[in-house]
């Protein structure tokens, strides 16, 4: 089956999603543990995952403290191609997956073998949720963007939804993941335990990212490259490697990309929306201090004709009324207004990432997460390397 095809079975079933019966069982929660330099615990309620070292160690370290207890997220993958009637289509997705692993960074296929390794997880299944993402077309998403000049905590504002479908248990696996890599830029990603992409994330600098992606483009852009990198991987380089939106664009115009995405960006200072081909980047800058996102390009990547897939169009109009609002924005008017822009079921996740302050506003648990008071989480000690004696920050 051709990967437009695989892209209407899997929107076609998404109306199955919200006929699926709510899990039963007693909801799963990451045990607190510590192994090597890695250590998983939880603050403010929230489970928080800190791993450092080189790509054997972070690797090894979540394999055991993450990948290892979460079993049951690695058959997430295979279940999200049952549920759409094409599970038939498992082999080739991990064919073609197993064909873009080949062109991933050294570091990063290291820090992935080594993560299988630790947790004993089939290598299939740690592809294929490393590379699904790519080859299919089922991540929706809206984001809201507030510079300085408009924000109540005088510094930018990225506020977020992740809306993917949680097959009634995933959203259970959300996980918040400090990175400290040898050489390279802490951040934080927000995900699920097995991703070494970043689909939500912010490094110690303060650039912060969310990745949407867009299902349409003017006539003469490609689609897809399949020797590109996953985007998750392009976004976590853009972190480790980056301080500012300009460095971040110079650098992912560098990078082989694979498909249409938009990226919110934000640094200490600025804040904007990158539209990603295979071919081209383009910035979306703010306008009168505002940027609202969804599924479709606005600049002039924009596409011919309008796919209005999971009324990105209405979600974007909603998010646009955030204008009318004459008087600085908090936090929680982003979380308000991202929760009028939610896709019930399919939203997982709620963030606002607070760039100048270091600081995390996030809701995880049962969908659509938006509902669901943000709880804070100042970054600033946790993307700290471990201190003379060997221990780290404690909060």
């Amino acid at each position: 089956m051709s990967r437009p095809r695989l892209l209407l079975s899997l929107c076609a079933g998404l109306v199955l999603l919200h006929a699926l019966p709510p899990c039963g069982a007693e909801p799963f929660r990451f045990p607190e543990k510590r192994h090597g330099k890695g250590e998983l615990r939880y603050i403010n309620k929230m489970p928080v995952l800190i791993v450092e070292g080189t790509p054997e160690e972070i690797g090894e370290q979540v394999g055991v403290l993450a990948l290892k207890p979460a079993v049951r997220v690695l058959d997430y993958p295979r279940g999200l191609l049952d549920q759409f009637s094409v599970g038939g289509l498992w082999g080739l997705a991990v064919k073609q997956g197993k064909a873009m692993v080949e062109h991933f960074p050294a570091d990063y296929r290291t820090e992935m073998e080594a993560m299988a390794k630790a947790s004993g997880a089939p290598w299939d299944k740690v592809v294929a949720g490393n590379t699904l993402f790519d080859i299919k077309k089922m991540f929706f998403c809206s984001a809201l963007l507030i510079d300085a000049d408009r924000s109540a905590t005088r510094g930018p504002l990225l506020g977020r939804n992740l809306d993917y479908p949680s097959l009634g248990y995933v959203h259970q696996y959300s996980l918040v993941t400090v990175y400290r890599p040898k050489g390279k830029h802490a951040f934080v990603a927000i995900g699920f335990p097995g991703l070494v992409g970043c689909l939500s994330g912010m490094n110690d600098a303060g650039l912060a990212v969310g990745v949407l992606e867009s299902f349409g483009v003017r006539k003469d852009e490609g689609h897809f490259d399949p020797k590109g990198l996953p985007y998750a991987l392009c976004y976590r380089t853009l972190l480790e490697e980056c301080t500012t939106i300009a460095e971040a664009k110079k650098r992912l115009e560098r990078l082989p990309r694979t498909t249409l995405t938009n990226l919110v960006i934000a640094d200490r200072k600025d804040i904007g929306v990158l539209e990603i081909t295979p071919k081209s980047v383009v910035l979306r800058r703010a306008d009168k201090g505002l940027c609202s996102c969804t599924n479709h390009f606005c600049t002039e990547l924009k596409a011919d004709t309008k796919v209005n897939i999971a009324n990105t169009f209405g979600r974007f109009d909603t998010l646009e009324e955030t204008r009318k609002l004459d008087r600085l924005l908090r936090v929680e008017d982003l979380r308000r207004k991202l929760d009028e822009a939610n896709l019930g079921d399919l939203t997982l996740q709620t963030m606002v990432f607070e760039p100048a302050t270091l600081k995390l506003d996030l809701a995880i648990g049962r969908p659509p997460a938006s509902s669901l008071p943000l709880r804070t989480l100042d970054l600033a000690p946790l993307l700290k390397p471990v201190d003379r004696v060997g221990q780290r920050t404690r909060d």
